[in-house]
């Protein structure tokens, strides 16, 4: 469920793999692909989010460090492997082109990390376009996801109550606040970021005030309900 909270073990049982190394995961399960990112200071890759609140920049990932390769931030971000096959960057254009042409959009699962162990599950997106950009030293993928508003593409059911991402900032802050525990019972199980005055019913996503954390036992007692 979108804005679940995860450690890094519970987010690889989500998705059956015993480990989750790579932020790009094109067709980790046959119906959705997968991106991990990275908002902070420290991250490797420039992720955004735009001011709709709907879309995500994310940025390609580069090629691997190795002898020959010793600073991969210094060279472009390559479409093809050495050995000529497409490396995830270019699975995810190719992917593109293909929606371009008349197919489906590839649906991409989004978790964030929000603090060290610390992960969000921020939705399901459409990926639906990418540029080639110039970040002053290389070229660089910048991909554009569309959060999906009926959350039924490719018969996917994520059960999403709303259509408005809540911040990095916002969620940071609010984890914080209410130190890692749910509010009403004081679970550190199954937390949620949840929407005091329900964004169905006005409520914004846009300030730590209007959220909180929940376990999902009282998040499901609340409901839809103003409290």
């Amino acid at each position: 469920m979108t804005d679940d909270i995860l450690s890094y073990r519970e987010m690889c049982d989500e998705e059956d793999v015993q480990t989750l190394q790579r932020g790009m995961n094109f067709r980790m399960n046959p119906k959705y692909s997968v991106i991990l990112m990275s908002r902070r200071a420290n991250a490797p890759y420039n992720d955004t989010i735009l001011a709709d609140g709907q879309t995500i920049e994310y940025q390609g990932h580069d090629e691997a460090k190795t002898i020959s390769t010793p600073n991969p931030k210094e060279i472009n971000q390559p479409q093809y492997n050495k050995n000529g096959s497409l490396t995830q960057n270019g699975r995810f254009i190719n992917a593109i082109e293909q929606y371009k042409n008349g197919q489906p959009a590839e649906i991409i699962k989004v978790y964030e990390k929000i603090l060290p162990g610390v992960w969000s599950l921020k939705g399901f997106f459409k990926l639906t376009g990418y540029e080639e950009q110039h970040d002053g030293k290389r070229n660089v993928y910048v991909f554009k996801l569309h959060l999906t508003e009926d959350n039924t593409s490719n018969n996917i059911k994520t059960n999403i109550p709303h259509s408005r991402i809540i911040p990095s900032e916002v969620k940071k802050e609010v984890w914080k606040r209410d130190h890692g525990v749910c509010v009403l019972c004081g679970s550190n199980k199954n937390l949620h970021f949840d929407h005091d005055l329900p964004f169905s019913k006005g409520g914004t996503s846009l300030t730590s005030k209007n959220i909180r954390l929940l376990c999902r036992q009282c998040n499901l007692s609340k409901s839809n309900k103003i409290q």
